[in-house]
């Protein structure tokens, strides 16, 4: 067996092999649900309606042509119109069929839709400096709790890249994305995991080309400490773990 074999196999399109498996969907199981519940007394915040009028880019093409890994801010702050879009373009809910399965401004395999959005909040016009979480039904935010020194944090959870706030190069807020992958396992059963893989590299994708066309830098954040950042957000590390972190902020 080569050094890589077993991690390999893990990205080829291997499930039409393993006929003796029964998915919990096939078995006749519950779906899950596709959006984690909240204490309907939490701190709820409405976005603004996402309008096209903030956009500077209209054009799609110099969009994808100009789109660049971002990891030098300025301390100019985002507006709550600004990141309404943003979340909109990552996890925005533009419809439902007669299942309830949402459609999205993202593809996701099976409509599955496995993410949460988590938000670091540093410099956004009119937001507290502290966590944050999106609801895509009601296009708002709910307040987690506050943090004062919300960037130290980040700067320990992502091993202290320089990218995401440190000193001058303070990004604005940055996305963490967390998976609950029973929502696909339900559905896929072992070929879950590479669809979930897939699926949050189109939500990451969405958020480089919307911060694009409003002239934003984003940049992706691959490695961090799992463990500290769960914690951090009060996820379990099991039934829901981060997958996919993304800083966001004003290009210097």
């Amino acid at each position: 067996m080569g050094k890589y074999e077993a991690e390999r196999n893990f990205l080829k399109s291997n499930f039409y092999k393993l006929k003796s498996i029964k998915t919990d969907k096939m078995k006749g199981l519950p779906q899950p649900e596709g959006i984690k519940r909240y204490d309907p007394d939490s701190k709820i915040i409405n976005l603004p309606a996402v309008s096209a009028d903030i956009i500077k880019k209209q054009d799609i093409f110099q969009c994808i042509k100009d789109r660049r890994s971002i990891r030098h801010y300025s301390e100019e702050a985002i507006s709550l119109a600004e990141l309404s879009y943003l979340l909109w373009a990552t996890q925005g809910i533009t419809g439902t069929n007669k299942a309830g399965f949402t459609f999205r401004t993202v593809p996701c395999s099976g409509a599955t839709h496995t993410f949460e959005t988590y938000l670091f909040i540093m410099n956004v016009v009119g937001l507290e400096k502290g966590i944050y979480r999106y609801l895509p039904i009601e296009h708002a935010l709910m307040f987690l709790f506050p943090s004062e020194d919300v960037d130290k944090k980040l700067d320990e959870i992502s091993l202290d890249q320089p990218f995401v706030p440190h000193f001058t190069k303070k990004s604005a807020l940055t996305f963490a994305w967390s998976t609950t992958p029973y929502r696909s396992e339900w559905k896929f059963d072992v070929s879950a995991h590479k669809k979930i893989l897939i699926d949050v590299g189109h939500i990451c994708q969405n958020l480089y080309l919307a911060g694009e066309s409003l002239d934003l830098g984003v940049c992706s954040i691959g490695i961090y400490n799992q463990e500290a950042v769960d914690k951090l957000l009060q996820l379990d590390g099991d039934e829901e773990f981060i997958i996919y972190l993304a800083a966001v902020g004003k290009k210097k």
